[in-house]
């Protein structure tokens, strides 16, 4: 659930970069350790340089759970994020999304209602006891607490291979978990978790939440192991074969490297696919010299490309690729809700319902139990 609160003052907007620094500086230092900043990797440099800590959206939820002495947590990120965030963390800690528009696109792609729809529609074809609802991270806190109350898990990018290898491996009886998984919000990193895991495109089928049944028949749910519901990322759909291809003829030897939401095609093309994390891991192993194209956010691109000028680092997409709910995480937003809570005023609290966290939970805990 989200508080909404106050409008940000327009002289925020007004003020320059360097006012804003001086100002978000001051009230960093008034709060002290009661304060932990998380930056996403997508973040832009003008709120990232003000980070405690740096990672993806689960990471930095678990370090807010581990820093029980912060009582004013900033997410630099979306409300997914945030919202995770509140539930892996203690009551008297307080979490802070600095503007309330910033959203997730694909995480809004799956809603509550579209998903209890969905599974009551599935339970007239087959039996839902032998189906498995597997979320990824970028979801609602509504729809990681259904997957909690319906025995499946959340998954990250890094690990959804290991959560869909547990869904469909047996139990200690020797009992498969499950016969198929409804995978939700994103296609595309269910398609390419599949296809790595040995499956073929005839073992998937997609759901459209706008249409009766998922737009499918009753054979081809049936007939699918994977029921992949029809969302995406907007940033990583941008990539194209094509952008791939043009790389590769300007650097013959170059090396490319992109995000498991985007299309099976990119991925295909591409020599390596992995979460944000793992791209960092995998630019930094190259040797210098390196030309590397990458297929993913533009401000994780430009800081790898800052951090190793010994590289040619550059993002496959020439007309840049934004996340622009992301972006509207900026300095005067942060400077605010900074000032705000210096005065003991607590701007753009999000906060996840005592039962939806505790079946949220349930799913997350699942996921740490099988990775």
């Amino acid at each position: 659930m989200i508080k909404i609160s106050a409008s940000m003052p327009q002289g925020y907007r007004e003020a320059s970069p360097d006012e804003l620094d001086r100002r978000i500086g001051i009230a960093k230092e008034a709060l002290g350790s009661r304060l932990l900043i998380l930056g996403h990797h997508y973040q832009m440099d003008e709120v990232m340089k003000w980070a405690d800590a740096r990672g993806d959206s689960f990471g930095l939820s678990r370090i807010a759970q581990e820093r029980s002495d912060a009582e004013i947590i900033v997410f630099c990120g979306v409300h997914f994020m945030a919202e995770s965030a509140d539930i892996l963390t203690q009551d008297h800690q307080q979490v802070l999304l600095p503007d309330l528009s910033a959203g997730c696109s694909m995480a809004d792609m799956a809603d509550i209602d579209q998903v209890e729809t969905a599974w009551a529609q599935l339970g007239t074809v087959t039996d839902l006891s032998r189906v498995m609802p597997i979320t990824y991270m970028n979801s609602t806190a509504a729809i990681k607490a259904f997957v909690g109350r319906h025995g499946g898990s959340v998954c990250t990018s890094s690990n959804a291979r290991a959560v869909l290898e547990w869904a469909l491996t047996p139990d200690e009886d020797g009992v498969a978990r499950a016969e198929k998984v409804l995978f939700f919000p994103d296609q595309h990193l269910g398609r390419n978790t599949a296809l790595g895991m040995g499956f073929t495109p005839s073992d998937m089928a997609i759901w459209d939440p706008a249409q009766p049944l998922g737009g499918l028949d009753d054979a081809a749910i049936l007939a699918s192991t994977f029921l992949l519901w029809k969302g995406h990322c907007s940033v990583h759909l941008r990539f194209t074969t094509d952008q791939v291809a043009e790389f590769r003829n300007a650097n013959p030897n170059g090396i490319v490297v992109v995000h498991p939401e985007c299309s099976a095609d990119v991925v295909d093309a591409a020599d390596a696919s992995g979460s944000t994390d793992f791209i960092i891991r995998y630019v930094e192993a190259t040797p210098p010299g390196t030309a590397i194209g990458i297929g993913t956010e533009i401000h994780l691109v430009k800081r790898l490309a800052d951090q190793y000028p010994d590289r040619q680092i550059s993002c496959l997409d020439a007309e840049v690729c934004p996340c622009v709910t992301m972006s509207r995480i900026d300095a005067a937003h942060l400077a605010w809700v900074l000032e705000e809570a210096v005065e003991g005023r607590i701007r753009n609290q999000i906060t996840v319902t005592a039962e939806t966290t505790a079946m949220a939970h349930v799913a997350l805990e699942r996921m740490l139990a099988i990775t």
